[in-house]
């Protein structure tokens, strides 16, 4: 403890009168010096240098139980427990910039339409991909003025399978997601659930004609019950509180682009999630094709 003192005062005092003050002698702080760190020091310094790296890999987004399950993942870096990577990140000023407190957003109720029954009623698991989707419209600020995402998420896996984005509240926007949804999954007619609120667009005659067509059973929440499309609303509050909140965009198209970057790069790839076991959508959506296979 005396010779890291002197370490760190080396700038305000001589070595030799810090030496006398401290009762050790000079050759004795010198060949401190060559000695070799301790391999709980290395072990520590490797863990700092691990979890620096993985902080910045994710743009600072990943707390200590991320960062600590992205340890555990990887075949190139040592393992540490939470508690371990939580004192690492405070010696090093790291802190996830993402608030902790998470509280879904309320929908307006359409009410000159027949809203569909509430078939899902807040049960969020699915057996197999393509059985239940949700999806919901979101506000983005531009300096051009506000863009709308509409986005559906399957519930199997969490992954983002469709998205549009336009400065124009309308059913195209809505219907764009999905088309791009059912192109990209094709799910068999007559096996998939989706999930709405009672939003104008999703009633439109044009938009439930859609599903009809297609034979996707409509479920939509209860007025003023925002916890019914929780996984949706829990989403579009990590986009924001990760990502577009730290972000601020000139028009339409930088809004795109970074939401494009967010979901296909990072959310349905990299991301890992606490209810598919700490793994990605898409690692998850492996597996579970492997098991159909073996």
């Amino acid at each position: 403890m005396k010779y890291a003192w002197i370490n760190q005062h080396l700038d305000l005092f001589p070595i030799s009168a810090m030496c006398r003050a401290l009762k050790v002698s000079p050759s004795g702080y010198y060949q401190s010096l060559k000695a070799e760190p301790s391999q709980r020091a290395q072990r520590t310094e490797t863990i700092k240098a691990n979890v620096q790296r993985l902080y910045n890999s994710f743009c600072g987004i990943y707390g200590s139980y991320k960062i600590a399950k992205e340890l555990e993942k990887s075949d190139e870096m040592e393992t540490a427990c939470r508690n371990t990577v939580a004192r690492a990140m405070r010696k090093m000023g790291l802190k996830s910039k993402v608030s902790k407190q998470f509280k879904p957003a309320t929908t307006v109720v359409d009410p000159k339409r027949q809203p569909a029954p509430n078939v899902l009623n807040q049960d969020f698991t699915a057996t197999a991909p393509n059985r239940k989707w949700v999806t919901d419209i979101t506000y983005l600020p531009t300096r051009s003025g506000w863009v709308y995402l509409a986005v559906v998420l399957d519930l199997f896996s969490r992954k983002v399978v469709g998205w549009s984005l336009s400065d124009s509240l309308t059913t195209p926007l809505v219907s764009s997601a999905m088309r791009k949804a059912i192109a990209s999954r094709q799910p068999e007619r007559g096996e998939l659930l989706l999930h709405s609120d009672r939003g104008c667009l999703y009633m439109s005659e044009s938009f439930q004609q859609t599903l009809r067509t297609l034979e996707i059973e409509c479920s939509m929440s209860r007025a003023g019950c925002c916890y019914d499309n929780a996984v949706m609303e829990r989403f579009f509050w990590s986009l924001k509180h990760e990502w577009t909140n730290h972000e601020r965009f000139e028009n339409l198209e930088e809004a795109r682009m970074s939401v494009f970057e967010y979901i296909e790069t990072f959310y349905n790839t990299e991301r890992i999630h606490q209810s598919l076991n700490y793994r990605t959508p898409e690692e998850f959506e492996r597996i579970y094709a492997a098991s159909l296979a073996a």
